[in-house]
């Protein structure tokens, strides 16, 4: 019976050792207004009931913060839900599912919306009645573009934010999700100056114990139910060296990131470009590709199989 145990331990062993979670990121709910960040309240039924049928377990981002704080292992069927912006569709349409579901969640609130009583958006009652149920986050407090921004400004509107959470709720928000999901090492840095546990950004990837706290990958769930295929998304632990902010004269001139070193090839993406295959020469990633970025945001992708890690590059 010991050697049967520990035979299946050890088969198990790597699927524990590799896990990855997912977090994924709601805004709208039955408001067919707004239908690109808009989700029906039957798809989100049918996501529930895909992840109850199928073995997941909805966990809050304290969960998940506690797995990585601790080196401890995330498991494969582990999935956290967020809502950001604080839309009063959430409240009315999409709150009572969760809790019929039992499902918790991470509410990131757009904090100036909330305090000058914009039509379309939660109040401080509700967000204190939806807070019975889940987490509150930070989502800053004017919704800015946040490479945008000077750093003291940017300093201002998070601690402006701050401050409203101490008033009305009567404590500092533990997790802080970037406005678009734009981002750069400035912004980073002065976000990660306030102490929350977790940032989060709005890059598509998977979550697994290595991860870093202060740039956590999330994955947008609007328009079409894309539940299944996202869910067989896994990480791919990547440091990209070049680039790491918006290149000079819009020019991208090479992607150059570490990857591990069994990878022999791969294939990257840029927003707008396609994919294209490329080798891998002892787990470096050096590609010279000259292009000129015509968008204001555009998205790099590395991709082998289901593993992915992706990066954001934002025009200022």
């Amino acid at each position: 019976m010991n050697r049967l145990r520990r035979s299946f331990f050890l088969a198990l062993l790597p699927l524990i050792l590799w896990a990855d979670a997912h977090i994924f990121v709601y805004h709208r709910f039955g408001d067919n207004k707004h239908t690109s960040t808009n989700t029906s309240i039957d798809t989100l039924r049918s996501q529930f009931e895909y992840l109850k049928k199928n073995g997941y377990k909805v966990v809050s981002l304290k969960r998940i913060h506690h797995a990585i704080k601790n080196n401890l292992p995330v498991n494969d069927k582990w999935v956290a839900l967020n809502i950001d912006d604080s839309y009063k569709s959430f409240y009315e349409n999409g709150l009572p599912l969760f809790k019929e579901y039992g499902y918790p969640f991470t509410l990131f609130v757009y904090v100036e919306a909330t305090d000058k009583h914009y039509g379309d958006f939660m109040s401080w009652d509700q967000i204190r009645d939806a807070q019975k149920y889940g987490e509150i986050g930070l989502h800053s407090y004017g919704h800015h573009h946040s490479v945008s921004l000077s750093m003291e400004a940017l300093k201002q509107d998070t601690q402006k934010g701050l401050d409203s959470f101490q008033k009305e709720l009567n404590f500092k928000p533990k997790f802080y999700a970037y406005p678009y999901g734009e981002y750069d090492n400035k912004v980073h840095i002065l976000i990660k100056s306030f102490d929350f546990d977790l940032i989060l950004n709005q890059n598509s990837g998977a979550v697994s114990k290595q991860s870093d706290p202060y740039d956590l990958d999330r994955i947008a769930l609007t328009g079409e139910d894309l539940l299944k295929r996202k869910l067989r998304i896994k990480t791919l632990p990547t440091e990209w060296i070049t680039p790491q902010t918006w290149p000079e004269n819009s020019v991208l001139k090479t992607i150059h990131a570490k990857i591990p070193t069994e990878i022999s090839s791969i294939e990257y993406y840029v927003s707008a470009q396609g994919w294209k295959r490329i080798k891998v020469e002892n787990g470096e990633v050096n590609e010279d590709v000259n292009l000129k970025l015509t968008r204001t945001r555009t998205r790099l992708f590395l991709k082998t199989g289901n593993r992915q890690s992706s990066l954001i590059l934002v025009r200022d």
